[in-house]
């Protein structure tokens, strides 16, 4: 069955066991994917989304039914005030851009309390030097590291105490680093410690590669404002660009001003034939995630019994989709990468190296054989060239796929 793969019998059997032990969890991520469809289909039926929705504008984009009533749906299933969703957000790094310009003014001081963001944002902020960065106009910028993989609470009040902050940005996916990803429990905590101390404080979330990972998400713990990529987890792999920005509503309309310009902001901005797709693949997100989280979770259970290091491990709690794999060999990192391009349905014949890729200060491996460019909830694996030498794999829009993609992965460095 699988000789069209060229994947050896000893790697299928090895994936087919862990797929039978692993059960009980998949058990439970359906019972997750029932909740959160019902949260879609609830707000889908609460905003009446009808076929009058998928109409497209152009030029300005005026009175554009369908974007606004996404947007109302998007704010109704975070349980915020407001959201902003638009196909001219690039990526989820552009709108987290858009925000941070949108709330911080010259003398501001922007803090992350989880150390360094993901590395996009370095020359955004101004750790790398940029004549356009927040640095470079004046905003403050300092970061407090996690502690044991959670947030060093000490510091935190020591400097919010000392220091006047207006943003707090936390990013609740590891990225690029070796750190575990935050829960929603652990930000929920915090976000009431700084709030205690500062109410004025605003507290941004990055919160990419988490949305229906699980039943709660920041807005509703606390966070005054959130930004998340539809070529991850809400895009359901049919939404071909864009991101959003939700909560509050006077911090949406100050984004909105940034991404359009002030005076119009929400109201201009065309949907160019993208509501359908945006609507489709949010229908489709809680399934996909589920899948996502599975092909994690057989990945964590399957590379173990290898021998690798893996984080999370199968059994622990997850706050996103994505599953590391800790080579300690650039060679090995590369193989499995190049396993992952191998079983992708789009550019399965090319062959992965290492390149400098923009807004990346190490060269960066890359599997993402997908029908969009970048959709890292299509099955995809990626990873800097730099020790421990780890693959960051996630993704996969449906469980069998993911499955597939897997044992060609395996079978590379098997042995």
């Amino acid at each position: 069955m699988y000789n069209e793969l060229g994947i050896r019998d000893e790697v299928v059997n090895l994936v087919n066991e862990s797929d039978k032990e692993l059960k009980n969890i998949f058990n439970s991520i359906d019972e997750l994917c029932d909740y959160n469809s019902l949260r879609v289909l609830s707000s889908f039926h609460k905003f009446e989304v009808s076929e009058a929705c998928f109409n497209s504008t152009t030029g300005y984009g005026y009175n554009d039914l369908g974007r606004d009533t996404i947007e109302k749906i998007f704010a109704d299933i975070f349980g915020c005030e407001d959201a902003l969703v638009r196909s001219q957000f690039i990526s989820g790094s552009h709108a987290l851009t858009v925000c941070l310009f949108g709330l911080l003014r010259p003398g501001d001081t922007l803090l992350s309390i989880c150390g360094k963001p993901y590395d996009t944002l370095d020359e955004v902020i101004g750790i790398v030097p940029n004549n356009s960065s927040l640095m470079s106009f004046g905003v403050n910028y300092a970061q407090i590291d996690l502690l044991n993989n959670d947030f060093d609470y000490d510091k935190i009040r020591e400097y919010i105490t000392n220091n006047k902050v207006k943003v707090i940005e936390i990013q609740r996916s590891k990225g690029y680093s070796t750190r575990k990803s935050l829960t929603i429990d652990k930000v929920e905590k915090v976000i009431k410690f700084i709030k205690e101390i500062d109410s004025n404080i605003i507290i941004m979330i990055d919160n990419c590669y988490c949305e229906f990972v699980s039943n709660r998400e920041p807005v509703a713990v606390g966070a005054d404002i959130m930004v998340g990529s539809l070529i991850k987890n809400l895009g359901g792999g049919i939404a071909p660009n864009g991101a959003y920005i939700a909560g509050r509503h006077d911090l949406v309309e100050l984004c909105a001003e940034r991404l359009t310009l002030p005076g119009e902001g929400r109201e201009v901005g065309p949907s160019l034939g993208i509501n359908k797709q945006i609507l489709q693949g949010l229908f489709m997100a809680p399934s996909v995630v589920a899948s996502a989280l599975k092909t994690a979770i057989l990945t964590s259970h399957v590379l173990e019994k290898l021998g690798y290091d893996v984080e999370p491990k199968f059994n622990e709690l997850r706050a996103d989709i994505v599953q590391n794999i800790i080579f300690r060999d650039s060679n090995l990192l590369i193989e499995f990468t190049r396993g992952i391009q191998q079983a992708s349905p789009i550019d399965s014949n090319a062959i992965v190296e290492a390149w400098d890729m923009p807004g990346y200060t190490d060269k960066v491996v890359m599997a993402a054989g997908a029908f969009t460019q970048g959709s890292s909830i299509e099955l995809s694996c990626d990873g800097p060239i730099r020790e421990p030498y780890i693959a960051y794999m996630q993704g996969a829009l449906t469980y069998n796929y993911g499955k597939l993609g897997l044992m060609k992965a395996v079978d590379r460095i098997y042995k």
